[in-house]
């Protein structure tokens, strides 16, 4: 009789140590799946960008890399584009990026005026024949350090250059800078304001996105545009003149959230970077120069009146204007105690080196 209780004992011991060895085994089996569902979890990146959904860029690049990287990271991360500056106006994309307010997001440095005025130097006519050309000098600049420090408060992706910008009216032909005295034509920065301003004409700033109502109702007589742009903002409903020179050409980045890209673990932080840089700088340049081609046979095709001046610099009624505004803008950004000419120097180098 002595044994039953020690049985009893045993027995409960035994059954206790056989419970918490199913506990254990749970609770393990918990942490495995929290943890595999953590690494599942889903990660969404609001992108806001100016161009229209429908735009060339949106559909050939944007639209595609948004897949590759929702792809690539096995679906933990989602792009969500919101085109037409759907989350952020088109001159305050870059800030709202910085802040937060969205993820991802694509703007012209040239909108925001005395933001980025070293890049802005790239602008500058004479240095870049091309969407891939500029792109080049754009990306070579940023990665050895030139232009970096003006795009340390988030993390950028890579920067892009559209073509060169020509002139486009609805009323005349522009032949010489003479023809221009007068005239107000949208300028989409300070550098190719500055130029259009020695010409003689009123420079008048708007995002792309508002040029069709101006040209419209008149508040403009004319633009400063790369021409795909002009068929991806109809601006070829309303412009039949066409003086094609490389006037200037536009600065374009996409950029992230610094805090955004910080919390990404270490693998999807590879899916971000393998996906930037200076191949998506390329992609993207040689997506521009092959629609302007297209839009320029398209505005031959359609009778527009249009004069070719392929190198301003060396004609003899176009160089001196080119000139003064190049001039002009280098001694403004060299007034504020930057060293602009250093940085023209080395755009300048990097141009040759990205010459194609």
């Amino acid at each position: 009789m002595r044994f039953a209780p020690l049985f009893s004992i045993g027995a409960l011991a035994a059954v206790s140590l056989l419970g918490c060895s199913n506990q254990s085994d749970t609770s393990s089996d918990d942490t495995a799946t929290t943890t595999s569902a953590a690494s599942q979890e889903t990660t969404t990146l609001r992108f806001s960008h100016f161009w229209p959904a429908t735009s060339n860029i949106s559909k050939e690049i944007f639209e595609p890399w948004a897949k590759k990287i929702e792809d690539e990271s096995g679906g933990r991360l989602k792009v969500e584009l919101y085109p037409s500056a759907g989350l952020a106006k088109a001159d305050v994309t870059y800030e709202a990026t910085a802040k937060g307010t969205i993820d991802i997001g694509s703007q012209v440095q040239g909108y925001t005026a005395g933001r980025f005025p070293l890049t802005q130097i790239t602008e500058l006519p004479g240095l870049s024949n091309s969407a891939v050309q500029m792109g080049c000098i754009l990306q070579t600049l940023y990665e050895d350090g030139t232009i970096a420090s003006e795009y340390e408060d988030t993390h950028l992706l890579f920067m892009y250059g559209v073509g060169p910008g020509a002139l486009h009216t609805t009323d005349k032909l522009i032949r010489t800078p003479a023809d221009m005295k007068g005239m107000r034509i949208r300028r989409p920065s300070a550098v190719a304001g500055d130029i259009i301003e020695k010409m003689g004409a009123s420079p008048v700033g708007l995002p792309a996105n508002d040029m069709y109502t101006s040209l419209q109702r008149g508040v403009v007589d004319g633009l400063s545009f790369p021409w795909e742009a002009v068929t991806t903002f109809k601006i070829n409903e309303l412009t039949k003149y066409h003086t094609n020179l490389p006037l200037y050409t536009s600065a374009v980045m996409v950029t992230m959230n610094k805090n955004t890209y910080d919390g990404l673990s270490d693998d999807l932080k590879k899916v971000i970077d393998d996906n930037s840089g200076m191949a998506m700088a390329n992609q993207t340049g040689e997506m521009f120069d092959k629609h302007d081609d297209i839009a320029i046979q398209a505005a031959r095709d359609n009778g527009d009146e249009m004069i070719d001046i392929p190198d301003p610099l060396n004609d003899p009624d176009w160089k001196g204007p080119l000139l003064e505004g190049t001039q002009k803008y280098l001694d403004d950004i060299n007034a504020l105690g930057l060293d602009a000419d250093g940085v023209y120097e080395k755009a300048k180098a990097a141009s040759a080196a990205c010459a194609i």
